[in-house]
């Protein structure tokens, strides 16, 4: 099973660019974030016809998260993360697809901070942990992916220094990536490539950081001890970075055997 995870960064925008994709690339399931859309807005008849079924949770503004599934509609398990009732930002769906449960999620940026932004940041970590440790005492195949707006360590940026104020790169958001990991969730990217520096899956547009190859590593797919030994390969599909009216984040996947 080849799962994806891909900051589409206006899914009306680059519709376009995500069909020629699925085609090309024939992943099973993909994990999208930042839709900027809503339900009824989200390009349903066309990813339809590339073979997929879809769960959306949709939103305008900055957020919203899908779940496109190959040739079949996935399951909706959830379409929120537990935790805060009042919480109405579209940032989580979790889905049962191929005896596999699996979540896209948008963690909140947290800029700027200090302030509300990066308090609201560090809350929604905290109900994801606490939200993991439940799917792992289910013992079921569990994947978790999506963008997590978390630089793990400075192996996974090209340089720190204009970043250091950054809600990305802060203790206190690195040190609850590492508490989730610590559940015992395996970072399938870093898991198949541990010393590769240059594993970037974000490149901001601003000061021309593409080009130069100046990227973060962001996006993220973790999965459960379950899935562990299964880990087949996991990589960036970094050219679609480069491709015409792109997303700032290139698609990140991970081929599990299940």
């Amino acid at each position: 099973m080849k799962i994806a995870t891909w900051n589409i960064n206006s899914v009306k925008r680059r519709s376009h660019i995500l069909i020629e994709w699925l085609k090309a690339a024939e992943p099973d399931v993909v994990c999208l974030q930042e839709l900027k859309a809503t339900e009824a807005d989200f390009p349903l008849a066309a990813i339809e016809a590339a073979g997929y079924g879809a769960a959306v949770v949709g939103q305008k503004t900055w957020n919203g998260v899908a779940v496109l599934t190959r040739d079949e509609t996935p399951l909706v398990v959830r379409s929120s993360l537990p935790g805060d009732a009042a919480d109405t930002q579209a940032r989580y769906v979790e889905v049962a697809y191929g005896g596999v449960l699996i979540a896209s999620l948008y963690l909140p940026n947290g800029n700027p901070q200090p302030g509300p932004k990066f308090d609201y940041k560090l809350a929604w970590f905290e109900r994801l942990i606490v939200h993991a440790q439940s799917l792992l005492d289910t013992g079921e195949r569990v994947v978790l992916a999506g963008d997590y707006n978390v630089v793990p360590t400075d192996h996974d940026i090209y340089a720190t220094r204009s970043w250091l104020d950054d809600a990305l790169l802060q203790p206190e958001s690195r040190a609850a990536y590492q508490r989730l990991l610590a559940q015992g969730w395996t970072d399938t990217l870093r898991f198949k490539h541990p010393k590769d520096h240059g594993l970037y899956t974000f490149w901001d547009y601003m000061r021309n950081r593409w080009p130069r190859d100046a990227g973060l590593r962001i996006d993220h797919i973790l999965v459960s001890p379950t899935l562990k030994r299964r880990i087949v390969d996991a990589r960036v599909h970094k050219a679609m970075r480069g491709v015409e009216g792109a997303s700032d984040h290139a698609p990140v996947w991970v081929e599990l055997k299940v």
